[in-house]
């Protein structure tokens, strides 16, 4: 007890400084890494869509990212590195965004049906519903819906405050009051055909033009 008239001590939570802006934004990253660690382990652990002996490929970038990446499942190339967007769609997409003048390190890669399963229709609902575990650690501005296939994961898992996206290219439409979309051909169909890869250019783009709009804080 304090003597009656004596001075107050300050408390630590009085005398402790306020956190900076940068040392807010370095615990929020922080905690996003944890989660998104844990959200690997569980993934890596279920057992439920049946891919046998294969792993389960998991998504790559910054944990924080503005921008978001969904693809639908994954290649054969990422299916053997066990990473979303690893070879010949990866390297496309480092060269479009890098048109566009977006840095790389602000973007977030995922696959919509991680488990490499004979046919995506096998994969189970809980397997699919990690993307509403994704997008709530990592809160994109935008999501770029890579196809039909990823499209229709995103509608079918309910993201919280979500109007439904259309397959509408190139369209940059709003997903929650956060989070706009856009909707972009499949990448892995767009690659060996001139008129495919000119009809995927000509969508993504749209998203340079929404990154220039972005303001600078």
């Amino acid at each position: 007890m304090q003597a009656r008239g004596g001075r107050a001590e300050p408390s630590n939570s009085i005398s402790r400084m306020p956190a900076t802006d940068d040392e807010i934004r370095e615990k929020y990253l922080e905690r996003a890494i944890r989660e998104l660690n844990g959200l690997t382990r569980e993934v890596q652990a279920c057992e439920l869509c049946p891919r046998g002996n294969l792993a389960p490929v998991l998504a790559s970038g910054h944990p924080q990212a503005d921008v978001f990446l969904l693809k639908h499942a994954p290649s054969a190339a990422e299916v053997h590195e066990g990473v979303a967007f690893y070879g010949r769609s990866g390297q496309a997409l480092l060269k479009s965004l890098r048109r566009l003048g977006i840095d790389p390190l602000v973007v977030y890669g995922t696959l919509a049906i991680k488990c490499p399963v004979a046919d995506p229709v096998l994969s189970a609902s809980e397997c699919r519903a990690h993307l509403l575990t994704e997008l709530a650690i990592v809160g994109p501005r935008i999501v770029v819906v890579m196809g039909e296939g990823a499209l229709a994961v995103l509608n079918e898992v309910e993201v919280p405050l979500a109007r439904p996206v259309e397959p509408r290219p190139g369209e940059v439409q709003t997903l929650t009051p956060s989070c706009e979309a856009l909707y972009v051909p499949d990448i892995d169909a767009a690659l060996d055909e001139e008129g495919a890869k000119r009809a995927f250019w000509r969508a993504f783009r749209a998203l340079g033009e929404w990154y220039e709009e972005l303001p600078p804080y």
